[in-house]
């Protein structure tokens, strides 16, 4: 008869969602294999303490167990930002990208977050100076940008106009451990605007590819692109655009996109261009949301907020009742470019996407993988660290599964 030591959900421990670790009876001598011969079998469960509960029942089974992930044993840092522990579910949460840790390892390679990164961000721009009518969002300092572009006005004055860029940048680089508001995820990396998306968010393709040519030339070395084309949207259609990425990968840049809000399973351009690490995006209750792309081409998951996807069949996915809060970041809280809060209603690919672009930047400033890595060997890292959600292996709902900012910055 099997025997249990363990309960079915070890306190608070943070678990692989939908799977068990089985060690099965030997069936000729009826006990369990020594632990030097034991080969115990991770099994894909819809409900995880069903399953054990019908699987410590069996006279077959030695142990049943959730499967618990470990982390490093380096201290991990909790800026003071008063906002963070209740709204950055994304950081800190869950189903969150383990920002705590992933700060703790940065801060035992002795870097403060992203320090020693430039990312050029290329969107509505941001909130970055205080130039009349504009102000520098209050959770930003002038010491973290460098010189941008406004490719749609055509000159050197990146300013946001509707505050999406802005929240974008916070997400990667909003200043932490200042007592204000929310923290940024790869805090310390600099900020190079670059505004190829009008007052409504609407840019063309030219104005991107001059910007992704302007962000390589100027040593930027991540280029985060929260922004997508209609569905029908062919490569055919877009050659000026795939020849700057190109570009930037030739130049050892990864750019990272955002795989489109239809809902659809096909990637969007430009994040389904070849060279673009693509993301999709989860909600608070690690499900993918419903209105994220997927299928082929789909690298990675990130939070993005909004509500749970009931596709993949995930028993976790689409409970009543289940919390959906979106990304929390400060931008401008109504229509004036001035005026500046945390609004609720921001869910969205174009907000996953910028998590990537940060843990990016947080292993680059680690040298987990070198000082210098190629963009192929920064999507590896992160790809192979991901915690591996919905079928095993690559997928079409998460790609690699869920960013792991901890355990892609453990050495």
């Amino acid at each position: 008869m099997a025997l249990f030591a363990l309960p079915a959900v070890a306190g608070a421990a943070a678990v692989e969602p939908n799977q068990v670790v089985v060690q099965f009876e030997d069936p000729e001598t009826g006990a369990a294999p020594s632990a030097a011969t034991a080969d115990p079998v991770v099994l894909q469960v819809d409900n995880v303490r069903e399953a054990l509960i019908e699987l410590r029942a069996r006279d077959d089974v030695a142990y049943a167990v959730p499967n618990l992930i470990a982390h490093t044993s380096a201290a991990s840092y909790t800026p003071n930002d008063p906002l963070l522990m209740s709204l950055q579910w994304n950081f800190i949460g869950p189903y969150g990208v383990g920002a705590q840790q992933a700060w703790g390892n940065a801060r035992a390679a002795g870097q403060s977050g992203g320090k020693g990164v430039t990312i050029a961000v290329l969107d509505t721009g941001v909130a970055y100076s205080n130039r009349v009518p504009f102000k520098r969002s209050p959770d930003f300092t002038s010491g973290q940008f460098v010189a941008g572009w406004d490719f749609v006005d055509g000159d050197p004055y990146a300013n946001d106009l509707n505050g999406h860029g802005t929240h974008v940048a916070g997400t990667i680089a909003e200043a932490t451990n200042n007592k204000i508001a929310v923290a940024g995820l790869a805090y310390g990396a600099k900020i190079m605007p670059i505004r190829v998306l009008d007052r409504n968010g609407e840019g063309n393709a030219n104005d991107i590819a001059d910007g992704i040519r302007f962000a390589v030339k100027k040593r930027a070395k991540l280029i985060n692109l929260s922004l997508e084309f209609d569905s029908g949207v062919r490569d055919r259609d877009i050659p000026e655009l795939l020849a700057a990425i190109t570009y930037a990968r030739s130049r050892g840049v990864l750019v990272v996109g955002a795989s489109g809000n239809e809902g659809e399973q096909s990637v969007s351009y430009p994040a389904n261009a070849p060279g673009v690490m693509s993301v999709g995006a989860t909600t608070e209750n690690g499900c993918v949301a419903d209105f994220s792309n997927g299928g082929y081409g789909l690298d990675i998951a990130a939070p993005g907020g909004g509500a749970d996807s009931t596709a993949t069949g995930e028993s976790r996915c689409g409970v009543r009742g289940a919390r959906r809060r979106n990304i929390a970041q400060e931008t401008f809280s109504g229509k004036s470019v001035s005026v500046f809060g945390i609004p609720n209603d921001y869910e969205g690919t174009s907000m996953a996407a910028p998590h990537v672009t940060a843990v990016a930047a947080l292993v680059i400033a680690t040298r987990v993988i070198g000082s210098n890595p190629s963009p192929g060997r920064l999507e590896s890292r992160l790809m192979s660290t991901a915690r591996d959600f919905g079928s095993r292996g690559i997928d079409r709902f998460y790609g690699a599964g869920l960013l792991n900012a901890a355990a892609a910055t453990t050495k």
